[in-house]
């Protein structure tokens, strides 16, 4: 059986357009998803909006310095995120792809969020049935896609994302054009959250598969796997 292959879009974005604060991908939430596709054989494509280096977040790498998976992904995958693939690259191919992922940081708040290749790819995958996933800020670059038929793709769907007090507690809401919590209800969806903060909290609805916060990375890429039949 071929294997299954998955486009995993990273952010471009390194600041804050505002403020300057460094941002960018969050390194756990690509390391957790890596470590279980990659063991259930998945292929995996890299790509962001200008292509070439992914900017990760130091902030991350510092916080999850102890943490296994983050390590080893920091030592031994920097090619991955130094050599993405232009996203323009992929518009009109998803057919190639059994599903797309949106790992987290800030970055998709900046730039995926308003990105008119990926809210296409988006589209197109939706319109093949094929699962759409992102977790913690991810889910900002699939809040305002729409499907082909002008709908939300978050409308009436079971969805999870970076929450409010979350937002609150790393001390970011004055700096950011939108919280995602607020913009996933304002779509349609129907925002449901951990029991406490920083809780692992993954929805799979149809195609969307989302996770809250870093500790739901491991629980996206599972889901991901389980709606790839593996």
């Amino acid at each position: 059986m071929a294997a299954k292959k998955v486009l995993v879009v990273l952010t471009s974005c390194d600041k804050i357009p505002k403020t300057g604060k460094p941002i960018g991908w969050y390194l756990p939430e690509l390391a957790h998803p890596y470590d279980v596709l990659k063991e259930a054989g998945v292929e995996m494509t890299f790509a962001s909006p200008k292509g070439g280096v992914a900017p990760l977040d130091q902030v991350s790498v510092d916080m999850f310095k102890e943490d296994p998976s983050s390590k080893n992904f920091l030592e031994n995958h920097k090619e991955i995120w130094e050599n993405t693939k232009p996203l323009s690259e992929f518009v009109g191919r998803a057919s190639e792809f059994d599903a797309i992922f949106y790992p987290g940081g800030h970055g998709p708040m900046f730039d995926l969020a308003f990105d008119e290749q990926s809210l296409k790819l988006i589209a197109d995958f939706a319109a093949q049935n094929k699962p759409v996933a992102a977790v913690c800020h991810g889910p900002g670059a699939i809040v305002s896609a729409k499907t082909h038929d002008g709908e939300y793709l978050c409308k009436g769907k079971n969805v999870t994302g970076f929450s409010n007090t979350e937002e609150d507690q790393a001390g970011f809401t004055p700096e950011m054009n939108f919280l995602l919590e607020n913009r996933l209800k304002e779509v349609g969806g129907n925002y449901a959250l951990a029991d406490a903060p920083w809780g692992e909290k993954v929805i799979t609805d149809g195609i969307v598969i989302t996770g809250q916060n870093p500790a739901s990375a491991h629980g996206v890429g599972k889901a991901i796997v389980k709606a790839l039949g593996l």
